[in-house]
């Protein structure tokens, strides 16, 4: 009697605790998908692992081994940013791994520029309802941007939150970490006028700016998965959900190289409000668009949504997705190396002298970004 009560108890808890999970499955969570993501994602995390870490999931915190890094007397930069409304043109065309490397590059070429190397990585991704195929891709293309950055991929948070995303969406935010020992921390104090600036390409549209891209394809009549009016053979998709380019460890270089005085990355706001943020007072910023080539999807973008220059430029990355500031005399040996690195660099401008807050004049607009748009 005592053994066949035992027993009633147990089958009895099991069935207890299925049913409470059967009903937070029908209000809309289903926690065995939320185990099954984290048991597919961990190997993606392991693949970023970096001195310092150990890419274990599935614990309540993340630690990381600053020391092990060689630090001698480090500050910590932290950053967080999000993919914007590039996500909804993502999620139209089910092209989602890209978006996962945009989040990680939206956050670590923050720390880059400065002077910070990306030391951990979290993310976090809510929705409606978790469909796996669709969330694992997401990961996959944060664990790929980890690795690009060479930072580890620590940890995250996966919410499941019924009624407070329609079906089929989600969002998406990063949070990342880095490292700079206190006397290289960019922008350095001796910016002044005569010092070059370096562009190095962007590789499309980034992650800025969406809102006006999905306005201008309504106007005119273009979905996400038609052929780019400016590049028949290619998809809007292909080309405007093309990953944010991570500029980590080229820039790291050069600034290890010696005579990088600050970096900018080039975000909202464009290349007339980013430049300023880390200049000094007194100077200005002169950038000449002849220097380096419009490419044809701000082309279009700028006659398809009649943009005049400046609208342009305050809007989007404009061909350019990171600018060094560096001593005149270092330019060349800098441009050599960042090239050598696998970027596109141009010299697109100089340091002046100027008169209260920096700012950034554009010249040579007309000549290089007027004319009717090239058709194939």
């Amino acid at each position: 009697m005592h053994q066949g009560s035992e027993r009633e108890q147990d089958h009895e808890r099991p069935v207890e605790v299925a049913q409470a999970g059967d009903r937070y499955r029908e209000a809309g969570v289903d926690i065995a998908m939320g185990n099954a993501l984290v048991e597919r994602i961990a190997p993606l995390a392991r693949s970023t692992r970096r001195v310092g870490s150990e890419a274990g999931l599935g614990g309540f915190g993340a630690l990381f081994d600053l020391a092990a890094c060689g630090y001698r007397d480090p500050l910590l930069v932290a950053t967080t940013d999000g993919v914007g409304t590039k996500l909804l043109l993502a999620l139209e065309a089910d092209r989602l791994e890209g978006i996962g490397v945009d989040l990680v590059a939206m956050c670590v070429n923050d720390l880059v520029v400065q002077g910070a190397e990306p030391l951990f990585f979290l993310d976090y991704f809510a929705t409606g309802k978790l469909e796996l195929e669709r969330a694992e891709a997401v990961l996959r293309g944060v664990a790929a941007g980890c690795r690009a950055a060479g930072c580890a991929l620590v940890g995250g948070e996966t919410a499941e939150m019924p009624g407070l995303y329609a079906p089929g969406h989600l969002d998406l935010a990063g949070f990342a970490v880095g490292a700079v020992e206190r006397a290289d921390v960019l922008p350095r104090p001796g910016i002044a006028p005569g010092d070059a600036i370096l562009g190095l390409a962007s590789s499309g549209v980034h992650a800025n700016g969406f809102s006006l891209v999905r306005l201008i394809l309504r106007e005119q009549g273009l979905a996400i998965g038609d052929p780019a009016p400016f590049a028949p053979d290619r998809s809007l998709a292909e080309i405007l959900l093309e990953p944010t380019r991570i500029y980590v460890k080229s820039a790291l270089a050069a600034v290890r190289a010696g005579g990088v005085q600050a970096m900018a990355h080039v975000t909202g706001g464009g290349l007339v409000e980013n430049l300023p943020r880390v200049l000094p007072e007194g100077v200005v910023a002169r950038l000449d668009a002849r220097r380096w080539t419009l490419p044809p999807v701000f082309r279009w973008l700028r006659e398809a949504g009649r943009l005049g220059p400046f609208e342009l430029a305050r809007t989007f990355n404009a061909g350019l997705g990171l600018l060094l500031v560096v001593e005149a005399g270092r330019a060349d040996p800098l441009r050599a190396l960042l090239t050598a690195a696998g970027e596109s660099v141009a010299e697109v401008g100089r340091i002046e002298p100027g008169r209260g807050r920096p700012r950034v004049i554009l010249e040579g607009v007309e000549e290089a970004w007027a004319g009717a748009l090239p058709r194939s």
